[in-house]
């Protein structure tokens, strides 16, 4: 997973992640601030995924991103 696409643009990628994980609140946001392993733990904690699959999500997360935002590198 590339960690630097995340933090790089977060604040342009904040809706998206909040969209696909409403149960995340803006305060798990605002400390994330683009860290894709904080992000996993949180959504661990809040949905009670095992860690492989956490990460897994925000790998498809950051694969989606890709998508919209071909210019991420």
């Amino acid at each position: 997973m590339n960690k630097d696409i995340i933090s790089g643009k977060w604040t342009q990628l904040k809706g998206k992640a909040q969209a696909k994980w409403g149960d995340l609140t803006d305060d798990d946001f605002k400390v994330a601030e683009g860290n894709a392993e904080y992000l996993s733990g949180r959504l661990q904690e809040r949905y009670g995924w095992e860690r492989d699959r956490a990460n897994k999500e925000v790998e498809a997360f950051e694969k989606e991103v890709r998508k919209d935002y071909p210019d991420f590198h």
